[in-house]
């Protein structure tokens, strides 16, 4: 049984990954679907009430069949190094790929659809509350009244991308950045925004989940600091879980059907964690360097083990 893993080329953090099932006798394929078509080709045949697929990256071919797992690392857009670009190709070998992929009876960390609704922050910010996080209030709004009404209330702010990009993807980024009460919300009128209660914070904290294994690691924050994203200092220390947001983890990480999370809060000076994201793709090499925290192994055991269907 064969474990394919979807990533770009340089992916240090997918590295880790695949040394320890190659270490642990596991065999895989690593491809990124930005190849396909090219490099990457694809088969699939359904007759005789029966579904015979095949994937084959390089010289390296696999039966959809033998699947036990894959892993959407971070797999680029389908057919953007082909030879004839276009959006009707990346539509079509999107389809193929992911389609032919959710016939089989893999497990998926984590699956396409799941992935896609986990990306949505509002959506995030209600299962989180669902699922007994404490969660700052929070307003997305495109009414400057609600803006202003709603600094009113709350006075300390921060306005924050609600498409949570990336510092690395300018110049879609929007930093976190502190606003005053007294801000012009006319600019609102332009576009949704999200405005969020601000919390001060004693440090970071990033809490992996692999299923139901939890790895937490703290960073003690700069007072000055609102985006650590574009900070650099400090290390980071494993940290214990309280029971409270263990239980929460759990429940968002069911209720989103996600094999795999990155968890963001802030810790307030009371010790309070403060649910700020999930991100399903997030990553954990960084962590795993600083605390020793075996996160990869725990990947890889997941991804080794064969779907009960």
């Amino acid at each position: 049984m064969t474990v394919l893993v979807l990533t770009c080329e340089e992916d240090l953090t997918a590295d880790i990954v695949v040394a320890t099932l190659h270490e642990l006798g596991v065999p895989l394929v690593r491809l990124d679907p930005a190849d396909l078509p090219g490099r990457v080709s694809l088969s699939a045949e359904y007759a005789d009430n029966d579904f015979h697929g095949y994937l084959k990256s390089g010289e390296r071919m696999v039966s959809l069949n033998s699947l036990r797992s894959v892993w959407v690392r971070r797999p680029g857009v389908p057919g953007a190094r082909s030879a004839e670009q276009s959006a009707w190709i990346t539509a079509e070998a999107e389809q193929a790929l992911y389609g032919m992929l959710s016939c089989t009876d893999a497990r998926w960390m984590n699956h396409p659809t799941a992935a896609a609704q986990a990306r949505y922050k509002p959506w995030q910010l209600h299962i989180a509350h669902r699922s007994g996080f404490l969660v700052p209030p929070t307003l997305l709004t495109s009414f400057p009244s609600a803006a202003r009404q709603f600094a009113a209330t709350h006075r300390d702010l921060v306005v924050k991308s609600v498409s949570g990009k990336h510092p690395g993807d300018p110049p879609m980024v929007l930093p976190t950045t502190r606003i005053s009460p007294d801000t012009d919300f006319s600019g609102v009128a332009a576009g949704p925004t999200l405005l969020q209660r601000h919390v001060p914070k004693e440090a970071d904290i990033r809490l992996t989940c692999i299923e139901d294994q939890l790895f937490a690691a703290r960073k003690k924050a700069d007072p000055e600091e609102v985006d650590s994203r574009f900070t650099h200092h400090g290390t980071w220390e494993a940290a214990e879980v309280p029971d409270a947001v263990q239980r929460a983890v759990l429940a968002y990480m069911n209720a989103a059907q996600l094999a795999y999370g990155a968890f963001d809060f802030a810790e307030d000076p009371d010790g309070t964690w403060w649910f700020l994201e999930c991100n399903q793709g997030g990553q954990f090499g960084f962590v795993q360097l600083e605390t020793d925290q075996p996160i990869a192994q725990a990947i890889a055991g997941w991804l080794a083990v064969k779907s009960a269907l």
